[in-house]
């Protein structure tokens, strides 16, 4: 089983549901989970009806909750790099640097990187702790971001770790005085080795499972279908779909009959289309998902 799940998918398909849903059977079954959310419209706290933030809390018996706020590690994440500067720079390009920090703020991908570090963060240090941790995350573009970061971020922070070494090896063979220990290089070679580490586990087919949830409907076949390819080119193959929202079989008035009709084609084309994937189907329930209705669409993640 895997020990960290990723559940991606287009904006309004259910990955909230569907992320708490298989959270409880998990907890329900002895399995010490966490559920965090890395979307910035945070939506467990909803269905759970009570207040989760940043600090892990306890929803149920073995059942964790985390909402990872964007813009508050954002913040952190550019106070530590302007802690790390004062101990570098000089004051007048410290000035010069805090601007830029300032405009840095309001980028999105700063708060992408901010979000990978604390998503890193948390599966590093938490491995041991949690049985299961599973990821509530943002619309399909956010995800694919989030996910391919490591790779991206590991070969950057190698090209910059080549050109310090350079750098120091010039100036100590300038002055004999230079400190033996670079604190720029120090501050490098300590992300690159997190980047590793992420990566890894990333990588490691039995340690991690990626799901995409979507609705049998035209548009979410083809945003998954370019998600999973998207996926499967820096190795992070997608191991199961969760079809959300499939209509009952009995229905009388015609225009539900009818949507049925269509659906029942579109279920089709998923099964041509990802012929290797797990598929989990959860039925459109007759309310809102909600604390007292979210434990019956846990049961359909029986064998997941």
């Amino acid at each position: 089983m895997a020990k960290t799940i990723f559940y991606g998918g287009k904006g309004g398909v259910g990955k909230t549901t569907s992320s708490t849903a298989n959270s409880i059977h998990f907890a329900a079954n002895g399995q010490k989970t966490l559920l965090i959310s890395t979307d910035p419209a945070h939506s467990i706290s909803d269905v759970l009806e009570m207040k989760i933030g940043k600090d892990i809390t306890k929803v149920r018996d073995n059942l964790y909750g985390l909402e990872i706020d964007p813009e508050y590690e954002a913040s952190l994440y550019i106070n530590k790099i302007r802690q790390n500067m004062k101990t570098i720079l000089s004051n007048v390009i410290i000035d010069e640097i805090n601007t830029q920090l300032d405009a840095a703020m309001v980028s999105p991908g700063t708060h992408e990187s901010a979000l990978f570090d604390k998503m890193a963060e948390i599966i590093i240090e938490k491995f041991e702790e949690y049985d299961v941790m599973i990821f509530d995350t943002a619309p399909t573009g956010h995800t694919l971001r989030l996910l391919t970061l490591p790779g991206l971020l590991e070969n950057w922070m190698a090209s910059l770790i080549k050109k310090r070494k350079s750098i120091v090896g010039m100036n100590r063979m300038l002055s004999k005085k230079y400190d033996e220990k670079d604190p720029v290089l120090e501050i490098l070679e300590k992300r690159q080795q997190r980047f590793g580490e992420i990566k890894k586990i990333l990588l490691d087919g039995n340690a991690l499972a990626l799901r995409f949830v979507l609705n049998p409907e035209q548009l979410a076949i083809e945003e998954t279908k370019k998600a999973i390819a998207q996926l499967e080119k820096f190795n992070l193959p997608v191991e199961a779909l969760v079809i959300n929202r499939i209509l009952p079989e009995e229905l009388d008035n015609p225009f539900w009959k009818k949507k049925k009709e269509q659906e029942k084609l579109y279920l089709e084309i998923i099964e041509k289309t990802f012929p290797n994937k797990r598929l989990i189907r959860i039925p459109l329930i007759d309310s809102d998902i909600r604390k007292n209705t979210i434990d019956s669409i846990a049961e359909y993640f029986q064998d997941a």
